[in-house]
């Protein structure tokens, strides 16, 4: 892997935006949001584009403000489909889609200026196959930009494995929105429709055959989160249970399909320290008394499942021996863990959380 410091990916004159960029926003009653996240691409330094807003079915007004926008602007065209979920919206904005570059974005999202000119220079620089740019979280309060500008070349599949090790400073990422990619390098991957959380499926796939990856750590997308109260008071959804865990399983067996036994069992070992956060999570939420026992039992019965995978997850590349002491917490007692959870979360941090900002 090569990181350049302080890259500024070069301008493209408008007469040399000969590679058209189709980018699809997939809408869905977001008319609080949507003006702001469409202006946002229409103002792109980069021009060439197209601008498909994929209306899944929405029942407030964003039908008709889509429309008001493929009235004002030929860049702009509109799909309007039945409610068929995220994955079907963008593979509608893929058929859809004219240009020989691929972006997408949620409605309730925006972009700077430059952001499709910077992936589009920095894919052309280093024959790059996937180009990937930092994003800012914005709160209610606050933004977040850790942003460096650093600029990240990886091949062959080192982006998968930057990917896969969860690496903060290179932020891959599962979401489909902060990469661009050529038409003709996707091939006939899709986003799987029958599932929820399709993205985590789609993109390991997609960085899995890329030949040369580039990561700019310069946040140009915003990414509204929505975060009231404590993150482990607020539960999980039965979409977790359903549909999440399962979909975690066929990554494992995926990277196993490839050859990559070692990133499978990175993988793992994250995956279960999110089974045990999720265990948290559901005993400390809001349900009734009998779902959250039921949702309890369920993650309980996935991490028992998994037992015999689990000397190779904790001993793999980068595990945490700590994460292992909390899993034998739990098997031994799911009880006594959340003790331990709970004493952790009310003393521990906290007295760590001082000590670093030199209170302690």
């Amino acid at each position: 892997m090569r990181i350049i410091e302080k890259y500024t990916p070069g301008i493209i004159p408008e007469a040399d935006q000969t590679d058209k960029i189709s980018i699809s926003v997939a809408v869905y009653n977001g008319e609080k949001y949507l003006n702001k996240c469409v202006d946002s691409l229409l103002a792109q330094t980069y021009k060439n584009i197209e601008v498909i807003l994929v209306d899944d079915g929405s029942t407030d007004s964003c039908p008709a403000i889509c429309d008001e926008y493929a009235q004002k602007d030929p860049r702009v065209k509109v799909v309007h489909k039945k409610n068929g979920g995220l994955a079907s919206g963008r593979n509608a904005g893929i058929a859809a889609a004219t240009g020989s570059y691929l972006g997408f974005m949620d409605g309730d999202d925006w972009v700077d200026p430059d952001m499709y000119m910077r992936l589009m220079a920095a894919i052309r620089e280093h024959k790059a196959d996937v180009a990937i740019t930092r994003y800012r979280w914005v709160y209610e309060d606050r933004t977040e930009d850790p942003s460096t500008d650093k600029a990240y070349i990886m091949e062959d599949q080192e982006a998968l494995e930057q990917y896969i090790h969860e690496n903060d400073d290179i932020q891959i990422q599962n979401c489909a929105w902060n990469k661009l990619y050529s038409k003709e390098f996707l091939g006939d991957l899709r986003f799987d429709e029958s599932k929820w959380y399709e993205d985590v499926i789609f993109t390991t796939k997609l960085i899995s055959k890329a030949g040369k990856v580039v990561f700019l750590d310069h946040a140009s997308h915003n990414y509204i989160c929505d975060r009231s109260g404590s993150y482990m008071n607020q539960g999980i959804s039965e979409r977790i249970i359903t549909d999440l865990i399962p979909i975690y399983k066929e990554r494992t067996a995926y990277l196993r399909s490839i050859g990559r036994d070692d990133l499978a069992d990175t993988h793992n070992y994250y995956f279960y320290k999110r089974l045990m956060i999720y265990y948290t999570q559901a005993y400390r939420g809001p349900d009734q008394r009998d779902i959250k026992r039921s949702k309890m039992n369920r993650i309980k019965a996935a991490i028992y499942s998994e037992k015999d995978h689990f000397d190779a997850a904790f001993s793999s590349n980068g595990a945490n021996p700590n994460e292992k002491k909390k899993m034998d917490i739990f098997l031994f007692s799911p009880r006594i863990y959340l003790i331990v959870m709970a004493i952790n979360d009310r003393f521990i941090i906290p007295y760590k959380v001082r000590r670093l900002r030199g209170h302690v």
